[in-house]
């Protein structure tokens, strides 16, 4: 496997509509444009850079209202369609005429379903890693009370409480972590990780807020167009960790949809955080799919 740069990125700032997107890109080759999961922002995928950027132009960024994303005029819940709609400029205005190869995790997997079901001809291809789509579970009512109640509990007590909860929730109760870790990229633990995003968590935690309360709901309540989704079925590529396959909101939409839509099913190594925790392994199963 490559292991490419990981010189200086260039970084710059694009106006989209109501926000200015800090970006960062490093490497050589077609764009490929990481969208971060969680409170995560362009530092989340620091990890994997030095497996992409010697066979792509490796863009990455930070979400608007996140870290170095100011949005302009009131806020207000995050959409999905937003989010695509903001990737979509950024690939025009790095890969003009070329379509791009999109990757994201959790509702950076969410945000990058929408921009095929959107803009079609902006993506390659696309992988999408553990979106949590409550509505593709054959029940999903009880999995959209417990992000309800997540967000409700963060509005009331904080965010220490709000992830506690979000925690027993996925794991049903159980008392342990029931063959995954809870989705922590909204404010991951310093240690353990990678020495890359070190630096970058503390920045994240900052973001929690807006994640808990504002995205969270919306994004695992959207539903990208499936018919579009269906036509495009050969652009993409469905993906869940092997360790959350007891954590049916995070890896039973992506098992679901890809039942669903005909389309590819692979299972990667580690759980929700394999990109960020263990990046090499993840980026030697990502590689083969990229196309």
């Amino acid at each position: 496997m490559a292991t490419g740069t990981t010189s200086a990125p260039g970084t710059g700032t694009l106006p989209v509509p109501g926000a200015d997107l800090h970006y960062e890109v490093r490497g050589r080759g077609p764009l490929l444009v990481l969208v971060p999961g969680g409170a995560g922002d362009a530092g989340m995928y620091a990890g994997l850079l030095p497996h992409l950027a010697d066979s792509y132009t490796v863009l990455t960024f930070d979400p608007r209202g996140f870290t170095r994303s100011p949005v302009r005029g009131p806020g207000g819940d995050q959409r999905p369609e937003v989010w695509a709609d903001d990737v979509g400029l950024l690939i025009e205005r790095f890969s003009p005429g070329e379509p791009a190869r999109v990757v994201g995790n959790s509702s950076g997997a969410i945000v990058a379903l929408h921009l095929l079901s959107r803009r079609p001809g902006l993506v390659r291809r696309v992988v999408a890693h553990e979106p949590p789509l409550l509505r593709l579970l054959p029940d999903p009512e009880p999995h959209r009370r417990l992000f309800a109640e997540v967000r409700d509990v963060f509005r009331a007590d904080g965010a220490d409480a709000a992830m506690a909860r979000f925690s027993a929730g996925l794991d049903g109760g159980r008392g342990g972590h029931g063959g995954g870790r809870v989705p922590e990229e909204e404010e991951p633990p310093a240690a353990g990780l990678p020495p890359e995003i070190r630096e970058a968590a503390a920045r994240m935690r900052e973001n929690t807020g807006v994640f808990l309360g504002r995205m969270l709901v919306p994004f695992s309540s959207s539903l990208p167009d499936l018919d579009v989704l269906a036509a495009n079925a050969g652009r993409l590529a469905l993906a869940a960790g092997r360790d959350s396959r007891s954590q049916v909101p995070l890896y039973g939409p992506a098992r679901a949809l890809a039942d669903r839509l005909g389309c590819a099913f692979a299972e990667f190594p580690g759980g929700h955080l394999a990109a960020v925790e263990i990046p090499g392994d993840f980026a030697r199963r990502l590689l083969p799919l990229l196309g």
